[in-house]
Formats: structure tokens, sequence, C-alpha cells
């Protein structure tokens, strides 16, 4: 997973014509290390269908702030520079949650026609 350094970079990125997912963590995030040791799979799996990108949201907190991202760790999916789904609470996630989730974006990426 492509780990985001600058806001511009982050920009970029996600005004790709490809899905982007992008994971918001922090390095002190116990939650964030949970599911650390099963995302490269979950990466290899949807590699087909969208780019995995990590953006510790500490590092880049006004970037967090735009998008409303506080309870970490957080997924948001964008296409195009736009929004399409997101997954964010303050709650743990489980590897099921987060492939349900991944799934779900797939699906409203073919919705519109992606």
């Amino acid at each position: 997973m492509k780990e985001i350094q600058t806001e511009a970079q982050f920009n970029e990125k996600i005004q790709s014509g490809r899905l982007i997912v992008a994971k918001f963590y922090t390095d002190w995030c116990p939650d964030c290390h949970r599911i650390d040791p099963f995302m490269p799979e979950l990466e290899d799996t949807y590699r087909e269908q969208m780019t995995m990108i990590s953006v510790n949201r500490d590092r880049l907190p006004q970037l967090s702030e735009q998008l409303n991202i506080f309870g970490i760790p957080s997924f948001v999916v964008f296409y195009k520079g736009e929004e399409l789904i997101r997954f964010v609470s303050r709650a743990g996630k489980t590897r099921t949650e987060i492939e349900h989730f991944l799934d779900r974006a797939v699906q409203v990426a073919g919705a519109l026609g992606q």
C-alpha cells in the first residue's frame, strides 16, 4: 500500500481514473495495527478493481480535517477526485467488515459505470 506523504500527492492520486481507497491511520492507534497483518492480502485480492493508499492522519492533519476523518482507521473511496463511499467510525474494524466495505465500493463504482 503506497504511503501518501503530501496533500498534493494525495490530490493527484485521487484524481486518477481508477478507484482509490484511502486508509487513514495513525502510528499510535492499536486498531490500525490490528488490521495491518491482513491488509496486504486484501490489497492483493482487490488489485484489479482498485488501488489502495495509506494516509497518516497525524502527518496530514489539515487533509484529515477537510475530509472529516476523526475515527481511525477510516477508509474513504474516491473516483476522479470525488468521494464515493466511506467507512468511518471510532470502532475497530474486522477483516470481514473491511471486505464487505470494499465489495460495496466495487458495487457503487459499478453502478456509476466505472
